[in-house]
């Protein structure tokens, strides 16, 4: 299929945020000011039907916005940051002390036991930013977190908590709600943008969710969306190597107007499965495609 690439002319000057909140497989916090470069500079509702770590969201701070994902624990994170965000300090800055008073990896597995026992977002938010690598992975059968400690020190209570007070700021016109992509997706007007940012077919199977995601059935509903003149942004993957595979992903035809190709850096889940080998052959280059 033949794609014009995106005319540099068109893109917006967007200025990065790179201050994480949530540690994330897929994390596009360092690059999502490349990917908002190509969004419309107007638009009625933004939609994020796979919100993960909410990076593409809060560098773009719409107005008016529809964030959702379908992994409950982490919606409970999004929600509390919007409704009450002293709480999410709260929850941080609890495990922080445990961790910090204690055996460091002793307490750390504590806590990720008690994700286990009872999947919670409390819990969540804490082992995604103390993990191994920010590498949060799920066990397909029961989706029981295996991930180790990391080496590194979990930033002070302090330090979140002005994450947490910016976040809440440019979050500010997002709703938060538990669904399906293809729920969240079906309820786009004309003018509205939505933007895709799916598990990686080939590499992320350790992923919540990923195991039962079918892409096949994403071109399905981004095709109804174009059809009822919603604009959709859709990255996926470009040149990203897992093992020996260079990911190739047939796209239907007349689906996608446009291009553009976004360098993503060295991808930390590789990093991760290769023990911490150095990843000059494991460049990352995300391909958005665009339905405008």
């Amino acid at each position: 299929m033949q794609l014009s690439l995106f005319d540099e002319t068109e893109r917006q000057r967007v200025a990065p945020f790179r201050k994480q909140l949530l540690k994330w497989i897929g994390n596009k916090q360092r690059f999502a000011h490349e990917i908002v470069s190509y969004f419309p500079a107007e638009f009625e509702t933004y939609f994020e039907p796979f919100l993960g770590s909410g990076a593409v969201l809060a560098t773009l701070a719409p107005r008016n916005a529809i964030a959702s994902d379908a992994f409950e624990p982490l919606v409970k994170i999004w929600q509390t940051l919007s409704r009450n965000p002293d709480t999410l300090k709260r929850w941080y800055a609890e495990r922080w002390q445990s961790v910090m008073s204690g055996k460091k990896v002793t307490e750390y597995e504590k806590i990720k036991a008690s994700y286990n026992a009872r999947p919670n977002p409390a819990d969540l938010l804490f082992l995604c930013r103390a993990c191994y690598g920010g590498v949060v992975r799920f066990r397909q059968s029961d989706g029981y977190i295996s991930t180790p400690c990391g080496i590194h020190l979990p930033i002070r209570p302090e330090a979140f908590s002005a994450r947490v007070d910016e976040w809440h700021q440019r979050a500010g016109g997002a709703k938060f709600f538990l669904l399906d992509y293809r729920e969240a997706m079906e309820m786009a007007r004309p003018d509205d943008l939505i933007y895709c940012d799916p598990p990686y077919s080939h590499s992320q199977t350790i992923l919540y969710g990923a195991q039962s995601f079918d892409l096949e059935n994403l071109f399905q509903s981004i095709a109804r969306c174009k059809k009822r003149g919603v604009r959709v942004a859709l990255s996926i993957d470009g040149t990203k190597r897992s093992g020996n595979l260079v990911c190739d992903i047939p796209i239907p035809e007349k689906l996608f107007e446009r291009e553009a190709f976004v360098n993503c850096g060295r991808s930390m889940l590789r990093r991760f499965q290769m023990g911490g080998q150095t990843l000059e052959g494991e460049i990352v280059a995300d391909r958005l495609l665009l339905t405008y």
